[in-house]
């Protein structure tokens, strides 16, 4: 009997050697070979790429909450009104917020408008779907250094993504950097329209704090190629251009020719309270004015607005479009049917004097 069991068990052995060596000889005839246990632990340590999908990118104009606005801080998912649906749909919705973050300081001199508003603008501005701000305009210092302290503190506090501002140049041309749908993006604010007699004092520098100014190109394009770096897509957001001009200024144009020749992906911006056009400038887009947005004194022309919508692939800009609305009682209400093909065909015709492209392959 015990033989018997013994016959058996080497008759298993030599079929499961057997097979073994069948499974072998089958991978060789393949073209195959069998991985070493170092190769395994080789491939199972090796990171993956992330899969880089296909993302949109939404840019509003200049917001504030003076006047009757302010009272709508108390309930901040509504704070900004219907428009806050086309923010939330987008992956990064991005504002120019035009305002000192404080409710103390002196108003700057020589200033005819001055803004402020509390840090709950902050919560207002997430519960839209609002993901980033530049505070680099002619308005973020408005109430000086007390001002700008009480606005860091309240950057802080709030752990909202703001640009353009900083206890020190470093920190105010420094990019915001996200990681969306696999697509490595970096934002930069700056401004390039400052009051003459506040040009010093508002500049961030390495001694003070301040606002990242654009009228440093060179600081401005080293800020580029240094976010550039690690980056699939760079995104500058500027204050720019002349209040109710409808076309660009030389200066827009040339800084954006060299922003783009930096690295910038997307160069974007306001300041002219009325909707300038955008377009292709050798693969990046530029658009030169996003107009008013959260704005309280906005009528006539100056009621105009909209939403920039883009969207984008690593830095390849592959679709761009305009959503146009019409601010009534400080908020941007979405146009739809014909009052909306009636504004986008408008803003489409600024186009003609701006020398960009309508796409990504047009000369």
């Amino acid at each position: 009997m015990r033989a018997k069991l013994m016959s058996a068990a080497v008759v298993a052995l030599a079929l499961s050697a057997a097979a073994c060596s069948s499974a072998e000889d089958k991978s060789e005839a393949e073209g195959g070979t069998r991985p070493t246990a170092e190769a395994e632990g080789a491939a199972s340590n090796e990171p993956e790429e992330p899969v880089q999908e296909a993302i949109t990118l939404a840019f509003g104009g200049d917001v504030h909450f003076e006047d009757y606005l302010r009272a709508r801080l108390a309930t901040p998912k509504t704070a900004l009104g219907p428009v806050a649906a086309t923010l939330r749909k987008a992956d990064f919705a991005m504002v120019n917020l035009e305002t000192a973050i404080t409710e103390g300081g002196t108003p700057a001199p020589g200033k005819e408008f001055t803004f402020r508003a509390p840090a709950t603008a902050f919560k207002a501005l997430r519960a839209a779907g609002v993901d980033a701000v530049s505070m680099a305009n002619n308005h973020g210092m408005d109430f000086m250094e007390t001002g700008l302290a009480d606005s860091l503190k309240a950057i802080k506090k709030s752990k909202f993504p703001t640009l353009g501002i900083g206890k020190d140049a470093d920190e105010a041309y420094a990019p915001y950097r996200t990681e969306i749908k696999g697509n490595k993006i970096a934002v930069l604010g700056a401004t390039q329209v400052l009051d003459d007699h506040l040009i010093a004092a508002w500049t961030a520098t390495d001694e003070k704090g301040g606002l990242a100014s654009a009228k440093d190109v060179d600081r401005m394009v080293q800020a580029v190629e240094t976010a550039r770096k690690g980056s699939d897509l760079v995104v500058v957001y500027l204050h720019w251009g002349q209040e109710l001009a409808t076309c660009p200024l030389p200066r827009q144009e040339e800084l954006a020719d060299q922003l783009v020749k930096a690295g910038a992906d997307v160069v974007v911006g306001g300041h002219a309270h009325v909707p300038l056009a955008g377009g292709y400038l050798r693969g990046s887009y530029v658009h030169y004015g996003l107009g008013n947005f959260v704005f309280s004194s906005a009528g006539g022309a100056t009621a105009a607005s909209g939403v920039l919508v883009l969207k984008a692939k690593g830095g390849k800009i592959l679709k761009a479009a305009w959503k146009p609305a019409r601010i009534s009682s400080g908020l941007p209400i979405p146009l739809k049917g014909a009052a909306a093909k009636a504004e986008v065909a408008r803003w489409k015709a600024l186009r003609d004097c701006t020398g960009l492209a309508a796409g990504p392959g047009a000369a």
